[in-house]
């Protein structure tokens, strides 16, 4: 099931159009509800005056179907195996590895503590690198590879609309940064090399993908 807040990505493969839906937030207040075509220009607006984060949002048919579709917006996580990688802003390297991965970094609003938990163990644990019998078998500690981390708000481009991508399931940059710097510090108490770029900053990204293997997670 696609994990977007866009009603049109569950009307074409799910739903009657226009279903009724309630979006609720982390601490079980309504944010919004009504009818399907009304979720994107609602969702940040609550109707309560709540400031929870966005959990779930829940459709359902208004014909007797019994039908029913929970989508919930996910940390996004772009991994790339390398045999070397830096970043740079203003033409000065702020960050480089050799072997090791590189993320690609993108949060949204109902982000948490415990999503950073899982990601980084996740991303750590991935057996993705080869073993002596050239399997795809060890992890990241395992080689001691380094980590180059890069926020990217841009995992979260809907363009199923128009030309011009939409980023509104991007986290806002005053709740991104803190997630960024805390997901950083997670890394950096499991893995000693870890290097990053710079939250918001425009950044010029140079690595070489061994395989190529590139791994898309979410939670």
């Amino acid at each position: 099931m696609n994990h977007d807040t866009d009603v049109r990505h569950v009307i074409a493969g799910h739903l009657e159009p226009q279903p009724q839906f309630r979006a609720i937030d982390d601490r079980k207040h309504i944010l919004a509800e009504g009818d399907g075509g009304t979720l994107r220009n609602r969702i940040d607006d609550p109707i309560d005056g709540t400031a929870g984060l966005l959990l779930e949002v829940v459709f359902w048919h208004m014909r007797g179907y019994g039908a029913a579709c929970i989508i919930t917006i996910v940390m996004r996580v772009l991994t790339q195996r390398v045999t070397r990688a830096s970043v740079q802003i203003d033409h000065r390297v702020v960050g480089r590895i050799e072997r090791g991965l590189v993320l690609f970094v993108g949060f949204t609003h109902s982000d948490s503590d415990e999503r950073l938990i899982w990601m980084a163990d996740k991303v750590l644990g991935l057996r993705i690198f080869s073993d002596a019998d050239g399997k795809m078998n060890e992890s990241v500690l395992d080689v001691g590879g380094g980590l180059l981390v890069v926020s990217q708000f841009t995992l979260y481009g809907d363009a199923v609309k128009g030309r011009r991508p939409s980023f509104v399931d991007a986290a806002r940059p005053e709740q991104a940064a803190p997630l960024y710097e805390r997901f950083l510090t997670m890394l950096r108490d499991r893995c000693v090399a870890v290097e990053s770029g710079e939250f918001g900053a425009c950044m010029a990204v140079e690595l070489v993908n061994e395989g190529p293997v590139t791994i898309w997670l979410e939670r």
